[in-house]
């Protein structure tokens, strides 16, 4: 790491324990929680122990089983709101790190702040006992009701087609290690800086492959005029197991994405907010 990075991450500790600190690193662990379960329930469903939905609902449920574990999502769900509010911050002041004040960087946190806003509401939803159905449920109705809007099939299309092409910027950034520009690991040891860097690495290529096959059956479910071909996070990581490779490729997706969430967890430690 540059001298100029070091003196950033001092920087960035000489003015911790504010509250967009604070909010940040809140949100990170909490994304990270949700992350690394649903990892685990991928793995369980490779291995056909898939009684929960390896997506956000069935990590709540997991959540939900354990010991206080409506406390637990409520914590998850406030994670979400300084997630939001985090963002929400960048858009107004911009980001930290270099050229964090970029239009298309405000822009892209506004689009993050209302993603994560959306996430928090259906966490509490879920808190409060009224969840909805399943995940992939609520991603063919969502995707039944846009059809059926003027020019649906072009909206629907256009919505897969910007999700697939931003799970490949994803894993682009991820293998470049794009990450390494937002960290301040200023004194902290070699051995620290590598596995950030193979979590970021590893989880990002799997975060991305995810998000570019559900923008795909998106984008089919569009040119094929058909609800019932988009599917959301659980069938989407099911149908891994569908290729060639069989259950081991989900093994690895699901590895690389509980992998994510740890990267997450060093982020809410090591990176500049």
């Amino acid at each position: 790491m540059s001298g100029e990075a070091a003196s950033r991450g001092a920087g960035t500790v000489s003015r911790g324990g504010t509250v967009r600190e604070v909010a940040g690193r809140s949100g990170l662990v909490a994304h990270g929680v949700l992350y690394v379960l649903i990892g685990v329930l991928a793995v369980r469903v490779a291995f056909g122990g898939g009684e929960k939905e390896a997506d956000r609902q069935g990590a709540l449920q997991e959540l939900a089983d354990k010991p206080l574990g409506s406390v637990l999502i409520w914590a998850v769900g406030v994670g979400l709101v300084c997630m939001a509010l985090w963002r929400l911050s960048e858009a107004v002041f911009g980001a930290a790190g270099p050229k964090g004040d970029k239009p298309t960087k405000r822009l892209a946190a506004a689009a993050r702040c209302v993603f994560y806003a959306v996430v928090a509401f259906s966490v509490f939803a879920f808190a409060a006992g009224s969840g909805g159905g399943s995940g992939d449920e609520q991603s063919r109705d969502m995707t039944s009701k846009a059809l059926g809007l003027p020019a649906g099939q072009w909206l629907v299309g256009a919505v897969g087609l910007g999700i697939a092409v931003a799970g490949v910027v994803i894993a682009v950034q991820a293998a470049r290690r794009h990450f390494r520009e937002h960290l301040a690991m200023g004194g902290s040891s070699q051995g620290s800086r590598k596995a950030v860097e193979f979590l970021g690495v590893t989880g990002g290529l799997a975060r991305g492959a995810v998000f570019a096959a559900a923008g795909g059956f998106i984008l089919y479910a569009a040119l094929r005029y058909d609800p019932g071909q988009a599917k959301g996070l659980d069938d989407t990581l099911r149908s891994f197991s569908l290729t060639p490779a069989g259950p081991w490729l989900l093994v690895a997706v699901a590895v690389g994405l509980a992998l994510y969430g740890a990267f997450d967890w060093a982020m809410a430690r090591w990176r500049e907010v």
